[in-house]
């Protein structure tokens, strides 16, 4: 067998948590492989509206494991405190659940460090979710880090407290006053103290090494589906840096972040809406700061599920969404939010980018650069949209974007709840 993989293919908030949430009834495993409590996957059922941060999006379908692997980073305050305790009353999340031992640890002190490189850039800031993010990734990639199964070695309290010591220094050096700042509206000896307790919670979960459980799933002939968080134009390595993620959000991300050979990887479903979003700062030559930008963020309720930030807005933009196919060998498209568009008379497409004057539709390597969008205008369908019966306008939208990407849409979201689908 190989793993399916579901990612997305804008700035993230595609809405991959509805479809994975969707797909996984044909699933036997459900993986987290990147990403930490940045991410925000809002599922939508039985008039319930639940927001994950960590937690694979398949926990509330019977009968499938959910995997948090190697690459994703854990916050246990905010797995246990803003995901467990809410979700336990509706599934047995302690049954369904495995950890990889090998996920590093966001600590309080990483949370104090995002916040005050943040206050250290000023103007130039990156937009962070003040998530510690940034620097947990950071501390992996220098080796400093603490992983998930550091909790249940007898030494983790001595490694923990030479790792706060170093924030504690850095922090210094950027003269910011943690004392003064707040975690989760707690001060930060509060928000340890809660922290460690989380910590020992957790330790009685299923914590593990999950690529042996992952590649031994699939030579034993299990479906497995690997989810994504954030967006591909916010990986690490090809989004618009230095606006991006600390991770690798493709496809390749996958490999690494839940220790499978390429060889393994089967088909990819690429997300993305009928138009364009992006929360906190960096290039979007689409967005529209007019009272179209507005509509779209009002009918879309585009307001970020873990910050609440609201959501910039835009046309569809189809050289990016090209290059993030590429990048991640999409083998299925996925549309969302269709049904955000319903009132619009026309809707633009952009084709390409005029460059001072040069038609291109490759993507600058200068973020500050300020490429003008080629629009192709559209008809609306101006109609609520019936999952049994897509007005012809819908129709058309859908095939000039296949014709346009050279892939296929396999489905069409029309609402949040999990069943409002249209399969093509």
């Amino acid at each position: 067998m190989k793993i399916d993989v579901l990612l997305g293919l804008q700035w993230g908030d595609e809405g991959k948590g509805k479809i994975v949430d969707v797909l996984t009834p044909q699933y036997d495993i459900v993986a987290r492989f990147q990403g930490g409590p940045n991410a925000g996957h809002t599922l939508m059922f039985d008039d319930k509206r639940i927001v994950l941060h960590t937690i694979p999006s398949g926990i509330f379908r019977e009968q499938t494991l959910n995997v948090i692997g190697n690459g994703v980073i854990i916050d246990p305050f905010i797995i246990l405190n803003r995901e467990i305790k809410q979700i336990e009353v509706l599934t047995d999340v302690k049954s369904k659940l495995c950890i990889s031992e090998k996920a590093h640890l966001i600590l309080p002190t990483h949370r104090l460090l995002d916040a005050a490189n943040e206050n250290f850039r000023g103007k130039n800031k990156i937009g962070s979710t003040l998530k510690g993010i940034g620097p947990a990734y950071t501390d992996k990639i220098s080796r400093n880090g603490l992983r998930t199964g550091d909790l249940l070695l007898p030494d983790f309290l001595k490694k923990y407290n030479a790792l706060k010591d170093l924030h504690l220094r850095q922090i210094e050096t950027l003269q910011f006053d943690y004392r003064a700042t707040q975690i989760d509206n707690l001060s930060f000896e509060a928000y340890e103290t809660a922290w460690f307790e989380a910590a020992e919670t957790l330790k009685s979960y299923k914590i593990c090494a999950t690529e042996y459980l992952i590649n031994d799933a699939l030579q034993s002939g299990k479906k497995i589906l690997a989810e994504g968080a954030q967006g591909t134009l916010l990986d690490v390595e090809f989004g618009s840096y230095p606006y991006v993620t600390s991770s690798n959000t493709i496809t390749a991300g996958v490999c690494v972040g839940l220790g499978v050979a390429p060889a393994k990887i089967g088909k990819v479903f690429g997300l993305f809406k009928a138009y364009c979003t992006r929360v906190g700062e960096g290039p979007f030559p689409t967005e529209l700061s007019d009272d179209t930008g507005k509509k779209l963020q009002l009918s879309g309720k585009e307001f970020g599920s873990t910050t609440g930030r609201p959501r910039r807005c835009g046309w569809l933009d189809l050289p990016l969404l090209k290059y993030a196919c590429m990048l991640n060998g999409v083998t299925e498209l996925i549309m969302m939010k269709a049904d955000v568009l319903n009132d619009f008379e026309t809707i633009s497409v952009c084709t390409a980018y005029d460059y001072n004057g040069t038609i291109s539709d490759a993507i600058p390597f200068d973020v500050s650069a300020q490429p003008i969008p080629q629009y192709r205008p559209m008809q609306g369908w101006q109609c609520e949209i019936k999952t049994n019966n897509m007005p012809s306008e819908l129709t058309d939208y859908i095939a000039f974007i296949e014709q346009y990407l050279g892939l296929k849409i396999g489905l069409v979201s029309v609402g949040a709840d999990r069943d409002q689908n249209i399969r093509l």
